[in-house]
């Protein structure tokens, strides 16, 4: 377990909400390799009109 006794997939399920908070058009990528997530990505669009 890591920091506060928190699970690997607690981390990252918590990492994707801190990701989502202010986002408003965008997408967030999980990156899987051997069944565990090991990348993340964030893109945001900016609406204009």
């Amino acid at each position: 377990m890591g920091k506060k006794g928190l699970t690997s997939d607690d981390a990252i399920a918590l990492r994707i909400l801190e990701m989502l908070k202010g986002m408003r058009y965008g997408s967030i990528t999980l990156v899987v390799q051997d069944g565990k997530v090991i990348q993340l990505e964030k893109s945001e669009k900016v609406r204009l009109s």
